[in-house]
């Protein structure tokens, strides 16, 4: 929810997906796949980099 009111890029994606017709509930859902790729890929890399630091 705070990113909808402070990042840029995320005010910037809410407007347009107003734009497009979609609530308010519909762009929060998609906010939150968003977010939880995002969270994702930060935990993959992290644990890549580990892995590959424990190995050698």
């Amino acid at each position: 929810m705070t990113r909808i009111h402070r990042d840029a890029r995320t005010c910037a994606y809410v407007e347009r997906r107003t734009k497009q017709g979609m609530s308010k509930r519909e762009i929060i859902r998609c906010l939150k796949r968003y977010v939880a790729r995002e969270i994702y890929r930060q935990i993959q890399s992290a644990t890549a980099s580990v892995a590959a630091s424990s190995a050698t």
